[in-house]
């Protein structure tokens, strides 16, 4: 049957949510699809039964919002990102469809509890930390807030690695999460692409082609196939599109090497193709890894862009009204190689002119920058990059011939200047600077916090500024509080929705009138026992996993995050040491019992950030045995921290260590879900903590430590660590413990680099924030002594978190970027 899109096609009926209808649908999906009858059926038997028959309802709503046409709806966004931490999706899926209760109550009459099947769904491995989980959150925003969206990423086959610790070590082990398939996707076999690498770049042969039109004749070739997951917005009332590529070779199998008997030279095409989708971040300390990261990179990147311009030419048939049409959104430098694949499409497969071409590029491209360190900024050696993509490094020297003129033109650039707009960076290596190609290519480049946004202005991009003084502007993240608050903390939404009704549902700033409840009594004893209720709840399962034994009754200290020294979880665990000498040299005093969470996985190449991780297992092997300090202090170290993992841990905390050394971190969105989640946070003035003091106010947030501008001033001025750590009794004491070996008897010089860094050079001001940070936690023992007062302040994060919903960041992309209505 031929049907035409002229052919009227029925619609399906609206499906029913009643719980006894759900339940039918769950069986015959159980026995139809699955193949299982109800009394043999196993947990992951139902989860799957579950996914499919919620997915039906997410798919009718999916196809209702790409039935939207172009014109409807004005321009998409395309969101491009290495990144995509999803976490789980059927609870998600299942509240955003508002049929949560429905299905309990149908899983109840079959004899299936939904909190248990939900545990059993793998944790998508398709991110590393912030910057994927917040990808996430506005993927799950632009649905919610209406905005058309497509996200764009990699289909990894492992991801990052599933972390285990070994004798204090961690260990990196595959993350398997596709081992048993993954009910939420869709293969697109029809929207399959070439992408190339290698090879050589002749000049167009037609005597037509533009004088920038050139053939770029690639070596090697690979298909890159979508996935597509739909991802659902609350209430269901859009549903958009995360595509997701996996590569696979042109020839799986070269016949006649397997048949000369060279079995492993058969596959190494196939095997090549799949290495980029294998895993997230491979290890790029070795030339190898640098080049299969940036093989990654295009990959993505030149799929997407093909997919993108396919679509538009589909609709529109003219690719010069791309701009008018299409927003893409680079999420940080990775998907920076974008801008010269459009530019390559525009010139050689387009025939377009190059001053044409280049302003279409910067009217479609806007990038989120987010860090300030120069090690994340990405660069590329020169040979590496024209040796992999050379039209595309033909395409970079002629974009910054343009920008470098633009710049002299302009006047007030100085030689130096101009080296630091330059694309390619001429200081020893010669390497691509994808930030500056970025930020080059875009018509829109944020930061994403207040303060990060004016670091930029004057660091990394302060010679850019002066060029560009109208591209830069701000977006402070945020989180959707329809997982970290509704979905991960039952309890208090519950609380909440009885103190004030349901608008904050839909407008999170309506939280705002939980205010009047920070001093009244009832609900502070209610608010309380949520609180120890997810305590109890986290020290049970850490006892199963772990055989760990915490009491609930203590106050969690917990910093969750990528192990990095500038997000200074050794500043945390120096300052635990010297709480264990004060407690043991100080028994008389009124301790306050405490736990000290930590979770969070390094990278495989990152030698000290592996080492602050067995430094946290060494501390808490010998703290925690001490039958001196039982009781009073407790550390853990909770390997695999993931998505799943922040939302049993995130509700249980008392306190929210969010201790970066000022002007490093951007933003941070941990900060924001502690906070909404009735934590306290104590924490430097960085990234968005610093808008989370002006929302929640300074008396319930614990501040210590030096300024952004402080610690510049500090290093400009010849910072001197080791004066600073002499002049402080209680952090040489703690500093000399781990030195000599004191935590590990067994390899008594295993710290000492580590700690001789703090001496000698101290990048990230440890010692210099030392004693201002255990003066804070001090202060922190003051205010849990109140009980009226903790709870109190922790009310009022709560009912002042509402700004800081992804909603509320998207509408602003949507409104000051994309130019999209919402």
């Amino acid at each position: 049957m031929n049907v035409t899109s002229q052919t009227p096609l029925p619609k399906p009926a609206p499906r029913q949510s009643d719980p006894g209808i759900l339940a039918n649908e769950i069986v015959e999906r159980l026995t139809y699809r699955i193949g299982k009858d109800a009394k043999a059926a196993k947990p992951h038997d139902w989860l799957h039964a579950v996914i499919l028959s919620i997915r039906d309802r997410v798919i009718d709503a999916w196809i209702a919002s790409t039935h939207k046409t172009y014109e409807e709806e004005g321009r998409r966004v395309y969101y491009l990102s290495l990144e995509f931490l999803i976490g789980r999706l059927m609870r998600d899926a299942v509240s955003n469809m508002e049929l949560l209760d429905e299905m309990t109550q149908a899983l109840s009459s079959l004899g299936v509890d939904i909190d248990v099947i939900a545990e059993l769904e793998p944790d998508a491995a398709l991110g590393n930390g912030g910057l994927g989980r917040l990808a996430a959150c506005f993927m799950e925003s632009m649905a919610t807030v209406d905005v058309p969206a497509y996200g764009y990423g990699i289909r990894y086959v492992n991801g990052m690695f599933r972390q285990e610790i070994s004798d204090g070590w961690q260990v990196e082990l595959p993350e398997t999460w596709l081992a048993h398939g993954n009910p939420w996707e869709f293969e697109r076999r029809e929207a399959s692409y070439e992408v190339g690498f290698g090879g050589l770049v002749d000049p167009a042969a037609d005597a037509d082609a533009s004088p920038n039109q050139m053939v770029w004749k690639a070596s090697e070739r690979v298909i890159a196939t979508p996935y597509d997951m739909p991802i659902a917005g609350w209430r269901g009332k859009r549903v958009n599109t995360l595509r997701l590529w996996t590569a696979q070779p042109i020839d799986p199998i070269l016949l006649d090497a397997f048949n000369a008997g060279d079995h492993l030279g058969a596959l190494r095409e196939s095997n090549r193709a799949e290495a980029l989708t294998r895993v997230l971040y491979p290890a790029d300390s070795s030339p190898a890894g640098q080049e299969l990261r940036l093989r990654q990179e295009f990959f993505f990147s030149s799929a997407s862009l093909q997919d993108i311009v396919r679509r538009h030419i589909q609709y529109f048939d003219d690719v010069r009204t791309l701009p008018d049409k299409a927003a893409i959104q680079l999420n940080d430098t990775h998907p920076a190689v974008a801008v010269t694949e459009l530019m390559r499409l525009l010139l050689d497969d387009h025939g377009l002119d190059f001053d044409e071409a280049w302003s279409i590029t910067r009217r479609t491209f806007s990038y989120t920058n987010h860090t300030l360190l120069p090690e994340a900024l990405e660069s590329w050696p020169v040979p590496l990059f024209e040796r992999l993509l050379p039209r595309h490094m033909q395409i970079v020297y002629a974009i910054n011939s343009r920008l470098l003129a633009e710049a002299r033109r302009k006047g007030g650039f100085d030689d130096q200047a101009i080296g630091t707009i330059s694309i390619i960076d001429e200081g020893g290596e010669r390497r691509v600077r994808m930030g500056n190609l970025a930020f080059a290519g875009s018509h829109s480049v944020n930061g994403v916090s207040a303060l990060h946004t004016d670091l930029m202005k004057q660091t990394v991009f302060a010679d850019f500024h002066r060029l560009y003084p109208d591209r830069i502007n701000n977006k402070t993240n945020g989180v959707t509080f329809r997982r970290w608050l509704m979905q991960c903390n039952p309890g208090l939404f519950g609380l909440i929705r009885e103190a004030i009704g349901d608008k904050f549902m839909d407008d999170p700033e309506a939280l705002r009138e939980l205010d009047a409840f920070a001093h009244d009594s009832a609900f502070q004893d209610k608010f309380t026992a949520i609180k120890r209720a997810n305590k109890e709840a986290l020290s049970n399962l850490l006892r199963q996993r772990m055989n760990a034994r915490i009491d609930p009754l203590a106050l969690f200290d917990i910093q969750i995050k990528r192990i990095h020294e500038y997000k200074r979880q050794l500043l945390n665990i120096i300052e635990a040491v010297s709480l264990y000498d004060q407690i043991r040299s100080h028994p008389e005093r009124d301790w306050v019992p405490r736990v000290k969470l930590f979770g969070g996985k390094a990278a495989p190449s990152y030698h000290n950030a592996k080492l602050i991780i067995k430094l946290a297992n060494d501390v808490a092997r010998v703290v925690n045995h001490d039958p001196a300090v039982q009781g009073l202090l407790k550390l853990q170290f909770v390997p695999n921290y993931n998505v799943s993992m922040a939302e049993i841990m995130i509700p249980a905390a008392n306190l929210s260590e969010q201790i970066s050394t000022a002007g490093m971190e951007a933003s941070g969105t941990g900060n924001m879900k502690f906070a909404v989640n009735g934590a306290l946070t104590i924490g430097t003035l960085d990234g968005a903590n610093v808008e989370m003091r002006d929302h929640v106010g300074a008396e319930n947030i614990v501040i210590f430590g030096l300024t952004a501008d402080e610690v510049n001033m500090r290093r400009a001025q010849g910072y001197e660590p080791r004066k600073v750590i002499e002049a402080s009794a209680e952090l040489s004491q703690a500093l000399t413990a781990i030195r000599s070996g004191v935590f590990s008897p067994g390899d008594p010089d295993r710290y000492r680099g580590l700690i001789d860094g703090i001496y000698d050079h101290d990048w990230f001001m440890v010692a210099a924030d030392f004693d201002s940070y255990a003066s804070a936690q001090r202060s922190v023992d003051t205010i849990w002594n109140d009980h009226d007062a903790w709870a109190s302040k922790a009310i009022y994060n709560v009912a002042r978190m509402g700004w800081f919903s992804s909603d509320r960041t998207i509408r602003e992309y949507a409104t000051d970027i994309w130019k999209v209505p919402v």
